[in-house]
């Protein structure tokens, strides 16, 4: 038998207000949650300022948590243009960073996340939210709804169990 080694994630569910993050660690076959949380910016700040705001907050989140991957979620369709291009480029940044700090990147899209964690690619946050309880053991609510969002992405990966080539 192939013993699985454990992982620590940093899962990112990417924003410009509120951006969730979870630190999940394990396998395949067993997780934990490690910490999570939401980095919020008030929308009053210039769009700009809030991009470096998160980019301090993820930077000390990585050096106290020490990831050693980071899976972050893929954007899906926005009725509004405006949003989407503001929310790639917190993704960009987000990327950027990681890759700074020396962490690969793992993309996963809302549809391989809800598929991963519920077992069905239309699953709505309820019911991801529900499971990833489940999974976790967590009695209580995981709030606010980015951090449970953040939370599956970084589960996603522990089960997708990828390898890292060349580290």
């Amino acid at each position: 038998m192939i013993k699985q080694s454990i992982q620590r994630v940093m899962g990112i569910d990417p924003g410009t207000g509120r951006m969730g993050w979870s630190i999940v660690e394990g396998n395949r076959s067993k997780q934990q949650l490690v910490a999570c949380g939401c980095i919020e910016i008030p929308l009053r700040e210039r769009h700009s300022q809030r991009l470096f705001e998160i980019f301090e907050e993820l930077e000390k989140l990585i050096e106290e948590y020490k990831p050693e991957v980071a899976a972050v979620e893929d954007l899906f369709f926005f009725k509004n243009a405006k949003t989407v291009i503001k929310v790639a480029e917190a993704r960009g940044m987000v990327m950027t960073l990681m890759e700074m700090k020396g962490l690969h990147v793992f993309d996963y899209t809302p549809l391989q996340v809800k598929q991963t964690i519920t077992g069905y690619g239309r699953a709505d946050k309820k019911q991801v939210e529900m499971m990833v309880k489940s999974m976790l053991k967590i009695k209580g609510s995981i709030k606010p709804d980015d951090a449970a969002d953040a939370v599956a992405v970084g589960l996603t990966h522990l089960i997708f169990n990828q390898v890292l080539r060349g580290k």
